[in-house]
Protein backbone atom coordinates (compact mmCIF):
# COMPACT_ATOMS: atom_id res chain seq x y z
CA UNK A 1 0.00 0.00 0.00
CA UNK A 2 1.47 3.47 -1.07
CA UNK A 3 2.16 5.58 1.91
CA UNK A 4 -0.22 9.01 1.63
CA UNK A 5 2.32 11.21 3.43
CA UNK A 6 5.04 10.31 0.89
CA UNK A 7 3.13 10.70 -2.41
CA UNK A 8 1.98 13.82 -0.84
CA UNK A 9 5.89 15.09 -0.50
CA UNK A 10 6.83 13.80 -4.07
CA UNK A 11 3.63 16.16 -5.52
CA UNK A 12 5.44 18.86 -3.09
CA UNK A 13 8.22 18.43 -4.67
CA UNK A 14 7.24 18.32 -8.29
CA UNK A 15 4.72 21.41 -8.30
CA UNK A 16 7.97 23.70 -6.15
CA UNK A 17 11.28 22.72 -8.48
CA UNK A 18 9.60 24.66 -11.71
CA UNK A 19 9.51 27.77 -8.92
CA UNK A 20 12.78 26.64 -7.65
CA UNK A 21 14.06 26.69 -10.94
CA UNK A 22 12.70 30.31 -11.96
CA UNK A 23 14.45 31.75 -9.36
CA UNK A 24 17.98 29.78 -9.27
CA UNK A 25 18.63 30.09 -13.63
CA UNK A 26 19.31 33.98 -12.82
CA UNK A 27 21.65 33.67 -10.82
CA UNK A 28 23.07 30.49 -12.52
CA UNK A 29 23.41 32.53 -15.33
CA UNK A 30 24.97 35.74 -13.74
CA UNK A 31 27.25 33.34 -12.27
CA UNK A 32 28.56 31.17 -15.33
CA UNK A 33 27.84 33.88 -18.22
CA UNK A 34 30.68 36.22 -17.44
CA UNK A 35 33.84 33.62 -17.44
CA UNK A 36 32.01 32.00 -21.06
CA UNK A 37 33.87 32.31 -24.21
CA UNK A 38 30.72 31.93 -25.91
CA UNK A 39 28.34 34.23 -23.90
CA UNK A 40 24.16 34.08 -24.77
CA UNK A 41 21.22 34.61 -23.31
CA UNK A 42 21.07 31.25 -22.72
CA UNK A 43 23.22 29.25 -19.79
CA UNK A 44 25.88 27.86 -21.76
CA UNK A 45 28.98 26.16 -20.43
CA UNK A 46 32.02 26.64 -22.59
CA UNK A 47 35.66 27.34 -22.24
CA UNK A 48 36.42 29.78 -19.24
CA UNK A 49 37.84 33.12 -20.06
CA UNK A 50 38.18 36.50 -18.41
CA UNK A 51 37.99 38.38 -21.50
CA UNK A 52 34.80 39.53 -20.94
CA UNK A 53 36.00 41.15 -17.31
CA UNK A 54 39.13 42.33 -19.42
CA UNK A 55 36.88 44.40 -21.79
CA UNK A 56 34.90 45.58 -19.26
CA UNK A 57 37.95 47.06 -17.60
CA UNK A 58 39.10 48.58 -20.87
CA UNK A 59 36.03 51.02 -21.29
CA UNK A 60 35.82 54.12 -19.84
CA UNK A 61 32.15 54.71 -19.28
CA UNK A 62 32.31 51.76 -17.56
CA UNK A 63 34.88 52.29 -15.18
CA UNK A 64 33.80 56.09 -14.29
CA UNK A 65 30.47 54.83 -13.38
CA UNK A 66 31.39 52.68 -10.76
CA UNK A 67 33.50 55.71 -9.22
CA UNK A 68 29.79 57.45 -9.93
CA UNK A 69 27.77 54.82 -8.16
CA UNK A 70 30.29 54.77 -4.89
CA UNK A 71 30.25 59.19 -4.69
CA UNK A 72 26.34 58.63 -5.29
CA UNK A 73 25.76 55.94 -2.92
CA UNK A 74 28.28 56.76 -0.23
CA UNK A 75 27.16 60.35 -0.42
CA UNK A 76 23.55 59.53 0.24
CA UNK A 77 24.16 56.64 3.11
CA UNK A 78 26.84 59.77 5.33
CA UNK A 79 23.75 62.28 4.67
CA UNK A 80 20.90 59.60 5.37
CA UNK A 81 22.43 57.93 8.71
CA UNK A 82 24.09 61.82 9.73
CA UNK A 83 20.09 63.21 9.40
CA UNK A 84 18.07 60.29 11.10
CA UNK A 85 20.17 60.20 13.95
CA UNK A 86 19.79 63.93 15.10
CA UNK A 87 16.24 63.61 13.42
CA UNK A 88 15.36 60.27 15.40
CA UNK A 89 16.58 61.49 18.64
CA UNK A 90 14.30 64.21 18.69
CA UNK A 91 11.35 62.59 17.63
CA UNK A 92 12.01 60.11 20.43
CA UNK A 93 13.09 61.49 23.44
CA UNK A 94 10.99 64.84 23.20
CA UNK A 95 7.54 65.44 22.71
CA UNK A 96 5.41 68.43 20.75
CA UNK A 97 2.04 69.30 19.17
CA UNK A 98 1.59 67.45 16.11
CA UNK A 99 4.52 64.95 16.28
CA UNK A 100 2.38 61.72 16.01
CA UNK A 101 0.89 63.16 12.82
CA UNK A 102 4.52 64.30 11.63
CA UNK A 103 5.82 60.35 12.02
CA UNK A 104 2.26 58.93 10.28
CA UNK A 105 3.14 61.85 6.81
CA UNK A 106 6.90 60.90 7.20
CA UNK A 107 5.93 56.94 6.64
CA UNK A 108 2.95 57.65 4.24
CA UNK A 109 5.39 59.99 1.59
CA UNK A 110 8.66 57.88 1.96
CA UNK A 111 7.54 55.81 -0.89
CA UNK A 112 6.21 58.80 -3.18
CA UNK A 113 8.98 61.10 -2.81
CA UNK A 114 11.20 58.73 -5.05
CA UNK A 115 8.69 56.96 -6.73
CA UNK A 116 7.33 57.15 -10.69
CA UNK A 117 4.50 59.49 -10.19
CA UNK A 118 6.47 62.44 -7.91
CA UNK A 119 9.04 62.60 -10.70
CA UNK A 120 7.85 65.37 -12.96
CA UNK A 121 7.58 67.85 -9.75
CA UNK A 122 11.41 66.12 -8.76
CA UNK A 123 12.79 67.21 -12.12
CA UNK A 124 11.35 70.96 -11.87
CA UNK A 125 12.74 71.31 -8.46
CA UNK A 126 16.08 70.28 -9.18
CA UNK A 127 16.00 72.31 -12.58
CA UNK A 128 14.98 75.47 -10.68
CA UNK A 129 17.73 74.76 -7.95
CA UNK A 130 20.26 74.13 -11.06
CA UNK A 131 21.04 70.65 -9.93
CA UNK A 132 20.43 68.53 -13.42
CA UNK A 133 23.32 66.86 -14.48
CA UNK A 134 24.93 66.92 -11.11
CA UNK A 135 25.58 64.31 -8.26
CA UNK A 136 24.37 66.48 -5.84
CA UNK A 137 20.68 66.82 -7.17
CA UNK A 138 20.55 63.11 -7.53
CA UNK A 139 22.00 62.56 -3.59
CA UNK A 140 19.99 65.11 -2.35
CA UNK A 141 16.68 63.20 -3.98
CA UNK A 142 17.48 59.90 -3.20
CA UNK A 143 18.01 60.98 0.36
CA UNK A 144 14.65 62.76 0.51
CA UNK A 145 13.26 59.23 -0.61
CA UNK A 146 15.27 57.10 2.15
CA UNK A 147 15.16 59.72 5.12
CA UNK A 148 11.51 58.83 6.41
CA UNK A 149 11.98 55.73 6.17
CA UNK A 150 15.14 55.50 7.85
CA UNK A 151 14.07 57.82 10.70
CA UNK A 152 11.10 55.68 11.43
CA UNK A 153 13.60 52.64 11.70
CA UNK A 154 15.83 54.50 14.25
CA UNK A 155 13.23 55.99 16.34
CA UNK A 156 12.17 52.76 16.85
CA UNK A 157 15.79 51.39 18.57
CA UNK A 158 15.28 54.84 20.36
CA UNK A 159 12.39 54.55 22.31
CA UNK A 160 13.56 50.81 23.26
CA UNK A 161 16.82 52.44 25.36
CA UNK A 162 15.54 53.35 28.98
CA UNK A 163 15.09 56.96 29.97
CA UNK A 164 16.91 56.17 33.33
CA UNK A 165 19.82 55.89 31.33
CA UNK A 166 19.49 59.40 29.73
CA UNK A 167 18.67 60.66 33.05
CA UNK A 168 21.64 59.37 34.66
CA UNK A 169 23.64 60.82 32.21
CA UNK A 170 21.69 64.15 32.67
CA UNK A 171 22.27 64.63 36.21
CA UNK A 172 26.23 63.63 35.83
CA UNK A 173 26.30 66.89 34.24
CA UNK A 174 25.88 65.92 30.54
CA UNK A 175 24.29 67.85 27.51
CA UNK A 176 21.76 66.68 25.32
CA UNK A 177 23.94 66.72 22.66
CA UNK A 178 26.61 63.97 25.05
CA UNK A 179 23.84 61.85 25.67
CA UNK A 180 23.21 60.95 22.26
CA UNK A 181 26.38 60.24 21.26
CA UNK A 182 27.67 58.68 24.82
CA UNK A 183 24.53 56.53 25.10
CA UNK A 184 21.94 56.71 22.14
CA UNK A 185 24.70 56.03 19.51
CA UNK A 186 26.45 53.10 20.94
CA UNK A 187 23.42 51.25 22.40
CA UNK A 188 21.50 51.75 18.63
CA UNK A 189 25.08 50.92 16.35
CA UNK A 190 22.94 47.94 15.05
CA UNK A 191 20.17 50.08 13.97
CA UNK A 192 22.41 52.46 12.30
CA UNK A 193 24.23 49.76 10.22
CA UNK A 194 20.89 48.21 9.31
CA UNK A 195 19.88 51.48 7.80
CA UNK A 196 23.31 52.49 6.02
CA UNK A 197 23.29 49.01 4.26
CA UNK A 198 19.77 49.60 3.11
CA UNK A 199 20.53 53.04 1.65
CA UNK A 200 23.43 51.55 0.39
CA UNK A 201 21.52 48.68 -1.55
CA UNK A 202 19.00 51.33 -2.32
CA UNK A 203 21.41 53.88 -3.97
CA UNK A 204 23.65 51.74 -5.51
CA UNK A 205 20.84 49.83 -7.69
CA UNK A 206 18.61 53.30 -8.13
CA UNK A 207 17.90 53.65 -11.96
CA UNK A 208 15.32 55.96 -12.49
CA UNK A 209 16.43 59.10 -11.02
CA UNK A 210 20.20 59.62 -12.02
CA UNK A 211 18.02 58.53 -15.43
CA UNK A 212 15.77 61.24 -14.83
CA UNK A 213 18.41 63.93 -13.70
CA UNK A 214 21.76 63.09 -15.54
CA UNK A 215 22.53 64.23 -18.94
CA UNK A 216 26.12 63.75 -19.61
CA UNK A 217 27.48 59.64 -19.93
CA UNK A 218 30.63 60.76 -17.69
CA UNK A 219 28.25 61.25 -14.93
CA UNK A 220 25.80 57.86 -15.23
CA UNK A 221 26.33 55.82 -11.89
CA UNK A 222 26.42 51.50 -13.33
CA UNK A 223 22.41 51.28 -13.14
CA UNK A 224 22.81 53.35 -16.07
CA UNK A 225 26.22 52.32 -17.83
CA UNK A 226 25.05 49.23 -17.99
CA UNK A 227 22.64 49.78 -20.56
CA UNK A 228 25.31 51.51 -23.31
CA UNK A 229 27.09 48.01 -23.96
CA UNK A 230 26.55 47.50 -27.18
CA UNK A 231 28.59 45.87 -30.29
CA UNK A 232 29.51 48.14 -33.31
CA UNK A 233 25.80 47.34 -35.37
CA UNK A 234 24.13 47.46 -32.18
CA UNK A 235 23.61 44.55 -30.85
CA UNK A 236 23.64 44.14 -26.94
CA UNK A 237 27.44 43.00 -26.05
CA UNK A 238 26.24 39.53 -23.43
CA UNK A 239 29.87 39.05 -22.22
CA UNK A 240 30.65 42.75 -21.14
CA UNK A 241 26.83 43.41 -19.81
CA UNK A 242 27.22 40.14 -17.63
CA UNK A 243 30.66 40.36 -16.73
CA UNK A 244 29.38 44.37 -15.82
CA UNK A 245 26.39 42.71 -13.88
CA UNK A 246 28.21 40.44 -11.82
CA UNK A 247 30.59 43.17 -10.79
CA UNK A 248 27.74 45.55 -10.03
CA UNK A 249 26.15 43.31 -7.71
CA UNK A 250 29.52 42.44 -5.78
CA UNK A 251 29.54 45.33 -3.43
CA UNK A 252 25.92 44.88 -1.79
CA UNK A 253 26.66 41.02 -1.60
CA UNK A 254 30.00 41.80 0.05
CA UNK A 255 28.72 44.30 2.26
CA UNK A 256 25.81 42.20 3.29
CA UNK A 257 27.82 39.45 4.53
CA UNK A 258 30.28 41.46 6.40
CA UNK A 259 28.09 42.94 8.33
CA UNK A 260 26.11 40.05 8.65
CA UNK A 261 28.98 38.00 10.11
CA UNK A 262 30.40 40.73 12.37
CA UNK A 263 26.86 41.65 13.74
CA UNK A 264 24.25 39.02 13.17
CA UNK A 265 21.47 40.84 12.65
CA UNK A 266 19.75 39.77 16.15
CA UNK A 267 18.13 43.37 17.11
CA UNK A 268 15.71 43.52 20.15
CA UNK A 269 15.22 47.26 19.31
CA UNK A 270 18.02 49.11 20.74
CA UNK A 271 19.47 46.95 22.50
CA UNK A 272 20.93 43.25 21.98
CA UNK A 273 18.89 40.22 23.92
Amino acid sequence: MRDPRRISKITTYIILSPILAFFIAPILWLLVTPFSSRPSLFISFSTPTLENFVKVFQNKTAVTAFKNSVIISVGVVLLVTTCALFASYVLSRHYFRGRDILLYVLVLFSSIVTGVAAMVPIFILNLRFGLIDKELGVILTMTGGMLPTSIFILKDFFDSIPRTFEEAALVDGSSPLQVMFRIFLPLSSKGIIVIAMLVFAQSWSNFLIPFILLRSHTKYPVSIAIYTFFTEIGVPDIGMISAYALLYTTPVIVTYFLIERKFGFSFYGGIKG
